[in-house]
């Protein structure tokens, strides 16, 4: 992978290299196996490698075609060479050493600016078509990978990062009001619903899914990927399905251990991780390769204060999987001196935006650390499992067929689901009726909502506009609704602003410790097959995620495979962690507080409450209160206020 960036002039003016060179001196900050750049009069291009693959070693990129007269520069790595290598009709005694962007350059040879629809991976590249006088470029379906842009009509600027481009000097670093707006006052963890915007008013990013197409002075930013329920497939037996999804899931696995480097794993107790590491220790064999799962695990003086169904500490269920998989070399870290409060300036500085994700922060940003120092090029995980491969959320299914009055198959559901669990039946249904019918509950229960606290300053509200914005989009501001599961996941792949979070940490993580993250379980092949799976193939015979847990009967320990009564938690032991900075944060928090210019953006009545609630004395089970939860965003957002 890599930072890749770019100039375009579209008037006459020649393009100054100087501007070229500042940009580029600002990856400097990145570790690269090489740096390279190519011009012409109207274009600049640049590219600051990462080499992760075997043929990405010593690639000659940005790479200008001579024969088609293309050139392109791509952080990039394509998972499904064999079938383009076939379409594209690719000379075997090739197929070994063509390079990722190559072959992406061969893509847009033949289909042009249908070109992403045919790419499965993680990719944001650049190209520059010099007989039709045309820029193009693209980021992957789920923005895996960053591209930022800036554009005012004569000029364009791009790049992975977005200070290399506040290095130019007709980019003016001006705040996003309106992005800023919609970050505190949506309650969840995305920033904002226009996934094309940023917290600069004059950089944009190309989202997720789309394609940036710039052809006689006139820009057009385009969707390709549409992610939704199709024609569901129709197999003769629970084994083909199993068998289907091993087979699909495999693939993805094998395509993204190819690295000559270590590879190494995110791996907790459940049933993603597991499952990408077990099909990845079983594919690295093959080739005498160990697999390095990487654990977060609280440190040792935590007591667990979270409910009996949930569990901080999961080591015994990552020690079952090891042990069970076998080729795996397994580290449990638990990062003693780091907390969400110390790591909040690096964090900023990686993310280069304010953001919400505080509670993980800590023991990602640490794996990384120890990732990189042990030589990994790849670290797996299963962020997008909940909804793929680990898809089938029990209540809701029971609750459509309650809707649909299929008694007969309900009651079959409930009396081994009741077994399963070990809980009456009548309990069960009990929760069934709230999710079939939410609205006549929700009448009969109205104190049992709660409504997340407004942090915004309601005038810049009313002056952004912001709230008539949220709600014209359908987001409920004060989290008090609760959608089906159905509903959340269909919500997971038509709204792009879902994606941005994690391809905005995973590519800056990966820029700075040089190595990539990858997610076989958010595989544009996994996620089309899992969206084509019959429903009562995730709910069956009283198991909720029914099908992942059928077909990994070989690949996980039964421990962790038909565990249905306790998940993990991670980052439970936050504030445990922030007890000797307790003082330093309260103190920081009412200075703040008092602070005119961050009165301007937030509610600074709702963060003095908020602090009074929490006191001078640090509790653990703080670590999932929203008044806590209100104070680190409060936190991380004033300090990139006062520096910006």
């Amino acid at each position: 992978m890599s930072a890749i960036a770019g100039i375009y002039h579209l008037n006459d003016e020649p393009i100054n290299l100087e501007h070229g060179r500042r940009i580029m001196k600002a990856l400097e900050k990145f570790p690269a196996d090489d740096i390279q750049t190519w011009h012409n009069d109207k274009v600049f291009l640049g590219c600051h490698a990462q080499w992760i693959t075997p043929e990405s070693i010593g690639e000659k990129l940005p790479y200008y075609d001579y024969e088609r007269q293309l050139a392109i520069t791509a952080d990039a790595i394509i998972d499904n060479r064999d079938e383009l290598f076939d379409r594209l009709q690719v000379d075997r005694g090739r197929r070994k050493v063509i390079t990722d962007s190559e072959l992406i350059l061969l893509a847009y040879y033949k289909w042009g600016e249908e070109t992403p629809k045919f790419l499965v991976g993680d990719f944001a590249f650049m190209i520059w078509d010099e007989k039709k006088g045309k820029l193009f470029g693209a980021r992957d379906f789920s923005g895996s990978r960053t591209l930022y842009y800036f554009f005012n009509g004569q000029k364009m600027a791009f790049c992975t990062a977005i200070k290399p481009l506040l290095s130019l000097p007709y980019i003016e670093k001006k705040l996003n009001e309106n992005w800023l707006a919609e970050f505190l006052a949506i309650p969840v963890n995305f920033e904002s619903v226009d996934p094309s915007t940023t917290i600069y008013q004059n950089i944009e990013q190309v989202p997720p899914s789309h394609s940036i197409s710039i052809v006689n002075n006139r820009m057009s930013i385009s969707r390709y990927s549409t992610l939704t329920d199709g024609v569901k497939i129709n197999l003769k037996s629970d084994q083909e399905y199993e068998e289907a999804f091993r087979d699909v899931f495999g693939a993805a696995v094998k395509s993204r251990i190819r690295t000559y480097h270590n590879v190494g794993a995110h791996l907790s107790g459940g049933l993603d991780s597991g499952s990408v590491a077990s099909f990845a220790a079983k594919e690295l064999k093959k080739e005498n390769k160990k697999l390095h799962t990487f654990s977060y695990v609280p440190v040792d003086d935590f007591i667990d204060f979270t409910h009996k169904s949930r569990i901080a500490n999961e080591k015994s269920y990552i020690k079952s999987t090891v042990e069970f998989v076998g080729n795996i070399n397994d580290q449990y870290l638990s990062f003693e001196e780091k907390n969400p409060f110390t790591e909040i300036n690096e964090w900023l500085d990686i993310h280069e935006m304010p953001y919400k994700f505080f509670e993980n922060t800590f023991w990602l940003k640490g794996i990384y650390e120890q990732a990189h120092s042990q030589g990994i090029g790849v670290l797996l995980n299963g962020q997008r499992g909940n909804w793929t491969i680990s898809w089938g959320p029990v209540l809701d299914y029971y609750a459509v067929l309650l809707k649909k009055m299929n008694w007969i198959r309900l009651f079959h559901e409930l009396s081994l689901y009741s077994k399963n669990i070990s809980v009456k039946k009548s309990r069960i249904m009990t929760e069934v009726r709230k999710k079939a019918f939410p609205a006549v509950y929700k009448l009969i229960n109205t104190n049992d909502h709660f409504h997340f606290p407004m942090i915004i300053n309601p005038e810049f509200a009313e002056k952004t506009h912001v709230l008539e914005n949220l709600q014209e989009h359908g987001i409920d501001i004060s989290a008090s609704e609760f959608p089906s599961a159905y509903e959340v996941r269909k919500r997971q792949f038509e709204k792009l602003y879902y994606w941005n979070t994690t391809g905005t940490y995973g590519s800056k993580l990966s820029l700075r410790y040089s190595l990539l993250d990858r997610d076989p379980t958010n595989d544009l092949r996994v996620i089309n097959f899992c969206l084509s799976v019959p429903e009562h193939q995730f709910v069956r015979n009283g198991l909720d995620r029914s099908l992942v847990r059928r077909a990994t009967k070989d690949y996980l320990p039964d421990k962790v495979r038909l565990n249905l009564r306790t998940r993990g938690v991670q980052g439970a032991d936050g504030v445990h962690r922030m007890t000797k900075y307790w003082d330093d944060f309260i103190n920081e928090l009412e200075q703040l507080s008092a602070d005119s210019l961050i009165g301007e953006f937030l509610n600074l009545k709702v963060i003095k409450e908020a602090i009074s609630k929490l006191g001078r004395e640090a509790k653990p089970e703080y670590a999932f209160d929203f008044d806590f939860r209100i104070l680190m965003r409060f936190l991380i957002v004033s300090r990139f206020i006062k520096t910006f």
